[in-house]
């Protein structure tokens, strides 16, 4: 018989650097790409990785994350087939406490991790936006026989100072060390240029998980998180190996992001807008599913009016969406974006819901839903104009307004 594996999905972080977009919804809430969620891209590597066994840990501000995978995940899992996704809030078992970490998230759910009966736990992240076959990671974990294993990625020494968890390997993809987001990231062997990254994606034997779980659980001297506390004290004693993370297109330089800030969340939607966007977006061999709402195509028109033609360049564009007389480049219009005729939109990510009246210029923005830009209004332009008006502005100078702005 066939190993059997349960996938476990960490949706419970607060999400704090993605704030304003996080103030009112979880993380893997937060819609990207116009019309997905970011938490639907673990969703369907799991599923197109045959995975259809799949809890997801909640905790803050769960509500339109509770509703979305019901609308849009639910019905893909038969239980009476032996398929399920539960979502799971704390249930408080077995302390009074809610989740202190993503290896106390795990331990409390240990009831629901035995009754799957197992041999692996695939733990994964519910906000990072990737491609990847999770079976291949697990054939790895089992031909390597390691109590661990954990996902990586080649990412350059300077992009990752202070960002990811660090792995230092052998020849044979033993791992040797851990460095937790150091601010001088240890390069690898044969390439100065870059490091190991860790995904935060983990392969346990579940028995050997469930052990020391327990164990970190009933410590006072130590956090409950698996980077920065779990590995890091069973090195020593455990087989843990590095898996390098491939994409399921065979690509060379496989695309993965961690979209945990307003300028990486940025920077990941404008990825998607050339010629050379990554590839998992347009791969139809290995779907992102999502649920769509019933909506009229997006209408694109000039305003015969005021004799003004509207222009659409290098853009997405979502259903119920209209534009009269608006030019709109390098930007991702959500459900319903309405923007009226002389307005111009350069490096804009519209969440949805939004109206943007006449004349109204934007650049270099994220526009949360249900929002509102009066006519003439400029932003993106002057950075402390836009935080005396309430506008979070990122470090690399992205502005965001926030959720029902008026």
């Amino acid at each position: 018989m066939s190993p059997k594996t349960l996938a476990i999905i960490l949706a419970g972080g607060k999400g704090s650097r993605l704030d304003p977009l996080t103030i009112d919804r979880a993380k893997p809430a937060v819609p990207f790409a116009g019309g997905y969620r970011i938490i639907d891209f673990p969703l369907s590597n799991c599923i197109n990785s045959g995975l259809f066994q799949v809890l997801v840990l909640t905790q803050y501000k769960s509500l339109s994350l509770d509703t979305h995978l019901e609308m849009a995940w639910k019905g893909l899992f038969q239980r009476e087939l032996g398929a399920y996704l539960d979502i799971i809030s704390p249930q408080q078992r077995i302390v009074d406490e809610w989740y202190r970490g993503t290896a106390d998230a795990v331990y409390q759910n240990t009831y629901s991790i035995e009754h799957a009966q197992a041999d692996d736990v695939l733990i994964l992240a519910g906000d990072h936006v990737y491609a990847m076959d999770y079976r291949e990671m697990l054939q790895f974990h089992r031909e390597h026989q390691a109590d661990v294993t954990i996902g990586t990625h080649r990412v350059p020494v300077a992009e990752a100072a202070h960002q990811f968890g660090i792995v230092q390997v052998d020849s044979s993809q033993r791992v040797l060390g851990f460095q937790e987001k150091p601010a001088e990231p240890t390069p690898l062997p044969d390439d100065a240029g870059h490091t190991l990254a860790s995904m935060g994606i983990y392969v346990f034997k579940t028995k050997f998980l469930l052990d020391i779980l327990t164990e970190n659980a009933a410590s006072l001297e130590c956090g409950h998180d698996f980077g920065h506390h779990i590995l890091p004290s069973v090195l020593p004693k455990s087989h843990i190996v590095a898996f390098p993370f491939r994409s399921v297109d065979g690509s060379s330089d496989p695309y993965w992001k961690d979209v945990g800030t307003l300028d990486a969340y940025f920077d990941a939607s404008q990825d998607l807008l050339s010629e050379n966007a990554p590839t998992y977006f347009r791969d139809e061999s290995w779907p992102i599913r999502t649920y769509k709402p019933n909506l009229p195509p997006p209408v694109i028109l000039s305003d015969s009016t005021q004799r003004i033609t509207s222009f659409l360049n290098d853009s997405i564009i979502c259903s119920g969406s209209k534009l009269l007389g608006a030019q709109v480049s390098r930007s991702i219009l959500g459900y319903n974006t309405r923007i009226a005729p002389g307005s111009r939109l350069d490096g804009v990510i519209v969440l949805g819901d939004v109206s943007i009246e006449c004349d109204a210029h934007v650049q270099r923005a994220i526009i949360d839903k249900h929002a509102h830009i009066s006519r003439g209004d400029r932003i993106g332009f002057d950075p402390e104009a836009d935080r005396a008006r309430g506008f979070t502005v990122s470090p690399g100078g992205v502005t965001v307004v926030p959720r029902g702005f008026r």
